[in-house]
């Protein structure tokens, strides 16, 4: 079983920046860490989860959904056993509650059914 804890989320005007978190921890996490990738979904309000973006374990192939690609960048520490995503140029559509996720399949899709670790999510609300 991993354990994932975001952090980061809060209140932004549009054209602003925010990084969330990601700390990952359990025996599980350790022992797949070379095959585990850890991704981020959001859900806006009325609508269904998105993918956002994942990256494997060593930062070496990243995914991203069209709509963030160019202003969102996700990173990796294996050090801090933590993801990152970087969110620059907000804006109001990118309100959502942003759940970190993770599958030990090396899989960097972005069906959520193949994410098998979920975090509790962190509000980002982007102001206009």
């Amino acid at each position: 079983q991993v354990q994932l804890i975001e952090s980061g989320g809060g209140l932004v005007q549009a054209g602003g920046s925010l990084r969330l978190s990601c700390a990952a921890s359990g025996r599980t996490f350790s022992t797949y860490v070379s095959t585990y990738v850890m991704a981020w979904f959001r859900q806006a309000p009325g609508k269904e989860r998105a993918f956002v973006g994942a990256i494997n374990w060593n930062g070496g192939r990243t995914n991203y959904a069209i709509s963030v690609k160019g202003r969102f960048t996700i990173s990796r520490d294996n050090a801090e056993n933590t993801v990152y995503l970087q969110m620059n140029n907000l804006t109001p559509e990118d309100t959502a509650v942003y759940y970190c996720a993770g599958n030990q399949r090396n899989f960097v899709g972005p069906q959520d059914s193949e994410y098998h670790d979920w975090g509790q999510g962190t509000q980002v609300t982007v102001s206009s």
